[in-house]
């Protein structure tokens, strides 16, 4: 992000890289082999293990599961906001922060504190879940707009720093005039648009959204989602979108990621994924909730629980709620690999090793597409409890 004088940046910057939010080959935010424990020892909890997930520039990227399969955990070990006892044990996190300097990148795994604090908010921020506990119930809106915008531009006049806060709010669709409002005055609407706009302040090239629908209404969810999805397409940052509700994503995401017991089951493009999901796991998240066009069918839930994350059952963790299992299943780990559809689709079954996979799973079955999903804001997956 580059500054006028007077220590105020000049807008723009991430909409330039994202070229007006549509998503190009380059990468800007890259996980490679990424592990997270909490305590550490024989009975350390395993909460992340060996995540690999690209994120390119103008690109909406979702990362769906059930609550407990480790999505927060990763959010927050990349940005290097994980509190003890959560610890990194393995992998690199990479941010490209020039477009035209792909070979230059910055392992944030390995950045000092005062470089991940330059870094933090200017070029990556975050929507934590829960506006109402993110924000400071004793500050008003603009002392905490005002807050961050102090810590990245000390030189910049305050008025400047004041009418950059009302600008970002005028953006979110909030009257600059609630600046002077704390959190308990807002609706749960206008805190989350708060938190949306305070994450965008400083222009910044990545975008990690935790839950930000969480527990709003579905008419709420719908403007906040079209919101986000305006923002990108006029700002050009790039999007982590995280949710348990994999119903969010079918208008949203352009690519999603689907995460289980701390492990990533399949990555492919939304389209695709809809289309024809291929672990048996995402075509349970798909089947649980309901469709708005076609014959009206049964909703199936995933029987069972997820598992313990202290004590994960051996080979696959999903066999024991997998109506496809085999006997190696059972005992053998299955790896993220390619699988039909191009090198954007990969897929961890061991279904797909060679074998002939059920007609559900290998792109054959009927078409359950975005346009035949439900509105944003619907019901709970199967398996949440």
């Amino acid at each position: 992000m580059s500054a006028a004088p007077g220590g105020a940046p000049v807008t723009g910057g991430a909409g330039a890289a994202g070229s007006g939010g549509r998503k190009s080959a380059a990468p800007v935010f890259e996980i490679t082999g990424l592990s997270v424990d909490y305590g550490e020892g024989p009975g350390a909890t395993h909460a992340v293990a060996d995540v690999d997930l690209t994120l390119h520039r103008g690109e909406v990227l979702g990362l769906a599961g059930e609550s407990g399969s480790g999505k927060s955990t990763l959010a927050y070990a990349a940005t290097r906001l994980l509190r003890p006892p959560g610890v990194i044990t393995g992998g690199d996190v990479f941010y490209c922060p020039d477009p035209d300097s792909p070979g230059r990148r910055i392992n944030l795994v390995e950045a000092g504190p005062e470089e991940i604090q330059e870094l933090r908010w200017s070029q990556i921020s975050i929507v934590f879940q829960s506006a109402m506990h993110a924000l400071n119930p004793v500050l008003t809106v603009e002392a905490q707009l005002m807050d961050a915008l102090a810590a990245h531009w000390p030189d910049a006049p305050a008025a400047r720093r004041r009418d950059r806060a009302a600008e970002m709010l005028s953006l979110v669709g909030i009257n600059p005039d609630r600046m002077r409002s704390y959190p308990h005055e807002l609706s749960g609407g206008m805190r989350q648009r708060v938190m949306i706009a305070m994450a965008l302040l400083l222009d910044p090239q990545v975008v990690i959204m935790d839950e930000p629908t969480t527990a709003l209404d579905v008419v709420t969810q719908r403007e906040i989602l079209q919101q986000i999805t305006g923002l990108r397409d006029r700002l050009g940052f790039s999007v982590l979108f995280i949710t348990h509700d994999f119903s969010l994503l079918v208008e949203l995401a352009d690519t999603i990621a689907v995460m289980y017991a701390g492990r990533l089951v399949e990555t492919a493009p939304a389209r695709e994924l809809f289309r024809s999901p291929h672990h048996p796991y995402t075509l349970g998240l798909l089947g649980s909730f309901p469709s708005l066009h076609g014959e009206i069918r049964p909703l199936a839930g995933i029987p069972g629980s997820p598992p313990d994350l202290r004590n994960l059952p051996p080979g696959c963790a999903f066999h024991p709620r997998c109506p496809y299992a085999m006997p190696r299943c059972r005992s053998d780990l299955p790896r993220l690999t390619l699988a039909g559809g191009g090198r954007q689709r990969q897929v961890a079954c061991w279904l797909h090793d060679g074998a002939e996979p059920p007609p559900e799973l290998a792109g054959r079955r009927e078409a359950t597409t975005a346009a035949g999903a439900r509105p944003a804001g619907g019901g709970r997956q199967g398996g949440q409890r």
